[in-house]
């Protein structure tokens, strides 16, 4: 199997960017290419075709190497539930939950499988994989443990590329320290460097360049400018820096920081638009008086349902729908907007029945299956009739409770009621569906609405959805890191 192994100095070394970028850039060549990372912790997670889930930062490089997203390219994902546990999803599915040190004990073993699997699976169906590590290569406390980075490039004898962020400093440093901890063979895999995030002129950065490839025997092969604005991050981390003010903002949307947020790559589509201003709200900060109110995914809803309560933020957001502010709940935010959320199992901590924030009529339970599939639905609202495609990942079940004289003050937001609905006013919104933004007119008639509000002119809604500006967004990202990345000794 022809395979290429991209590894970090450190976490957020850029090793999700430049695997999409190489994915892109061989596509573009003619090879058929799949993206691969064995282990993956995110709370950022896509349902494949056959309802599998991976992280979604793979799913986006499968786009970049121009293949559907499959279970084998991301064979292990953990999903952190803040308890200290994480879920554990092998090949697609739940398998339970575990500890850090439980993890290691009950599936280390099912979890090599797993990837020796995948791997296999994905040489014969591929010219060439290129596999992501996690983290640093070189964190001698787990290398014990180690399943996503040199492991995979000793079993693949994988040409391995080292990339360090400098934008944070102490590059250099980083680089020779992670060569020193690898052991010889695994220090013999890594057949070029790459320096990430840089800033300035390439000339001043020679010297240096000089001095690590005479210290250390290993061609920097590439010196990649800052282009972080052009790739989704990865997990919550990165919410904090987030893009500065647009000056042709003229909505702002306020997405409550949920201490457990998941998915909130839903919401990219609405950072690409001009005219709409996002901020990630901590549950401390004071609502204010935005056009709308989102409350998005949550691994675990209930734990977050309580901190908003205990916070004051959930009795802001009733008061400001009580005002006519819009607000929109997906997933675990959906389930919040209800009556009620019950854990008969304890599946999310303490087994108990708890009331939510009262703004939709559901009540849901939290159950022990989980639904993961992709959709194809209709649109209701805000506009009859529109095509919506999306995807579930929830385990609860939520069952609408309507009184005789509030039956016509809710509608169905699709055409299957059990993914949403809506109040007659259009302002209190809920659906388990992720993704729901990516679809352009959907996405640009739920805008108008509040842009009816504010007595703005209305945006065209015969727009492309999402997936093309991402197509567009992924080709300058290749074209970007070609110009200053030599792939020529990893291809020979």
């Amino acid at each position: 199997m022809k395979a290429i192994m991209v590894v970090g100095t450190t976490s957020h070394a850029g090793k999700s960017l430049l695997t999409a970028a190489i994915c892109r850039i061989l596509s573009r060549r003619g090879w058929r290419v799949a993206p691969f990372k064995g282990q993956n912790m995110a709370l950022n997670a896509y349902v494949t075709a056959s309802g599998g889930e991976i992280g979604y930062a793979q799913a986006v490089q499968a786009w970049a190497a121009g293949v559907v997203p499959w279970v084998e390219m991301n064979p292990i994902l953990l999903k952190p539930q803040g308890d200290m546990t994480s879920q554990v999803i092998i090949k697609g599915k739940s398998v339970g939950k575990a500890s850090a040190t439980d993890y290691y004990e009950q599936y280390f073993e099912m979890g090599w499988r797993a990837i020796e699997e995948s791997l296999q699976h994905l040489g014969t169906e591929f010219d060439l994989v290129v596999c992501e590590g996690a983290g640093s290569p070189a964190e001698i406390n787990l290398k014990h443990r180690d399943l996503t980075n040199m492991r995979v490039a000793k079993y693949l004898n994988a040409p391995t590329l080292l990339v360090v962020d400098i934008d944070r400093g102490g590059a250099f440093a980083h680089v020779v320290g992670t060569l020193e901890l690898l052991d010889p063979e695994e220090r013999a895999l890594i057949r070029g460097v790459v320096i990430n995030k840089f800033r300035g002129q390439r000339s001043l950065l020679e010297p240096g360049i000089k001095w690590l490839e005479e210290r250390t025997g290993i061609p920097v092969v590439g010196v990649i400018p800052y282009l972080e604005h052009l790739f989704p991050p990865e997990d919550s981390l990165d919410l904090i820096e987030r893009k500065p003010p647009k000056s042709q903002a003229e909505l702002n949307i306020a997405v409550v920081r949920l201490p457990r947020i998941s998915n909130f790559t839903d919401f990219d589509p609405l950072e690409s638009e001009p005219t709409v201003m996002l901020k990630y709200l901590s549950p401390k900060q004071d609502l204010g008086h935005p056009d709308a109110v989102i409350l998005p995914g949550t691994k675990t809803t209930i734990p977050d349902l309580l901190l908003l309560q205990k916070s004051g933020i959930a009795e802001a957001i009733q008061n400001y729908a009580a005002a006519g502010g819009t607000v929109l709940g997906i997933c675990g935010g959906y389930q919040i907007l209800g009556q009620m959320i019950a854990d008969p199992e304890g599946i999310e901590g303490q087994a108990g029945r708890y009331q939510g924030l009262g703004l939709l009529p559901i009540k849901t339970v939290i159950t022990g299956q989980k639904i993961a599939r992709q959709r194809q639905v209709t649109s209701n609202f805000p506009q009859m009739g529109l095509p919506v495609t999306g995807f579930e990942i929830h385990q609860g079940r939520s069952r609408i409770e309507t009184q005789p004289t509030d039956s016509q003050s809710y509608q169905p937001l699709f055409d299957d009621i059990n993914l949403g609905m809506v109040d007659n006013c259009l302002s209190v919104w809920g659906t388990y569906l992720h993704g729901i933004f990516d679809n352009g007119p959907w996405r640009r008639a739920w805008l108008n609405r509040l842009r009816q509000q504010r007595g703005l002119k209305s945006l065209p809604t015969g727009v492309a959805n999402y997936r093309e500006q991402r197509e567009n967004i992924l080709d300058s990202l290749a074209i970007e890191v070609e110009r200053h990345l030599d792939l020529t000794p990893f291809l020979s």
